[in-house]
């Protein structure tokens, strides 16, 4: 699933965490000339996935062979050998919808939100491998507009909308998907005024563990995060360090490897703006956030941990991407080539995806 992950953690993954974090580290300390002719840096290798003309901005690796990747145009591609093969499954009648998250839970069952204003948001799921989809959800809300979902565990998960009527709206499904209910609103602290998600990269909701989730926000006054631990019936907002006061600026996407350790990343997406403190850590379950020493120099839409890794993790936007191998506090750009979202599997598999149908595996 895209921001939960898996079990089955074998000696062998284990170790596979640990000498690709060693790697990354590694290729943050050496100098650029130096890692061109480096045997073993980690690095983005491109597939082809034959879709130039589509953006993937929603991304679910389920191992280093088998991800998903949804986009514009209605589109859902699978791979179950690496990228080498991509088979278009996407769900029928769709061409005109924007999907800008899915969440896979393994290679037969995905569950993939569409956004946009009132019926443009829906959702739909499929158990087959996407030979055939079910429509789960369709928003009937004109003032609704949904961003991002995430699941728990295979039953368990949420999605959230911009605010209706002052507050964030927060779709809950416990059955794997196939049916939504929309949550009391009583626990949802009031939205700062014209506060909203970001639907960038499938992570402007995350969670981890069982009933722990976060959501990030932008567009207002303050970039916020806001805090629920029991599955979105409560919540609670903190400030960011990451600027806002924009609708173009915020924080776009979120990643926590525990329900205490997370990073939130952002910044202002128009390409002629900069983005200044782009990247912010916390080490107490998001009560508070700190701004990075050393944050990414451009605007990020995507993170991601690698699992079982206690510092490293990476961040993708549309100019580069960034490693970091102490949790948060520094970052380095390790390559230029454009990203929207970023996902780690279980087994190390990690894979990126973005514009012109780019999706690519870290290979080593």
């Amino acid at each position: 699933m895209g921001k939960t992950r898996r079990v089955g953690r074998t000696y062998r993954s284990m170790a596979a965490a640990v000498v690709c974090g060693a790697a990354l580290t590694a290729l943050t300390a050496v100098p650029a000339q130096a890692r061109d002719t480096a045997h073993r840096a980690p690095h983005w290798e491109l597939k082809d996935s034959g879709a130039a003309d589509v953006r993937f901005r929603g991304l679910s690796a389920v191992s280093r062979n088998t991800a998903w990747v949804a986009g514009t145009a209605g589109t859902v591609l699978r791979t179950t050998d690496g990228g080498a093969n991509w088979r278009n499954v996407s769900p029928p009648g769709t061409a005109d919808l924007q999907f800008r998250d899915i969440e896979a839970f393994d290679a037969r069952r995905a569950v993939v939100l569409a956004i946009g204003e009132g019926e443009a948001s829906r959702v739909y799921r499929t158990e087959d491998a996407g030979a055939t989809w079910t429509e789960s959800f369709r928003n009937t809300d004109a003032h609704a507009f949904y961003d991002c979902m995430t699941f728990f565990d295979s039953r368990h998960g949420l999605a959230m909308s911009d605010p209706v009527d002052g507050k964030f709206r927060i779709l809950s499904t416990g059955d794997g998907g196939r049916s939504w209910t929309v949550l009391p609103s009583a626990g949802m602290p009031a939205a700062l005024d014209g506060e909203a998600g970001f639907a960038a990269s499938g992570q402007c909701l995350v969670s981890s563990g069982p009933r722990d989730v976060w959501l990030a926000t932008g567009g207002g006054a303050r970039a916020r995060v806001l805090h629920s631990a029991d599955r979105g019936l409560t919540w609670t907002a903190t400030d960011t360090p990451i600027p806002a006061g924009d609708p173009a600026r915020g924080v776009f996407a979120l990643a926590f490897r525990d329900r205490t350790h997370g990073l939130a990343v952002g910044g202002d997406y128009n390409a002629d703006q900069p983005s200044p403190l782009a990247a912010a850590v916390t080490g107490d379950g998001g009560r508070t956030w700190r701004p990075a020493t050393t944050p990414p120099p451009a605007y990020r839409s995507g993170a991601a941990w690698l699992p079982r890794s206690r510092g490293t993790a990476l961040a993708v936007g549309p100019t580069g991407t960034d490693v970091t191998t102490d949790a948060g506090r520094t970052w380095k750009t390790v390559d230029t080539g454009s990203y929207d979202t970023v996902d780690c599997a279980a087994d190390l598999g990690c894979w990126a995806a973005g514009e012109k149908g780019r999706v690519a595996r870290l290979e080593d």
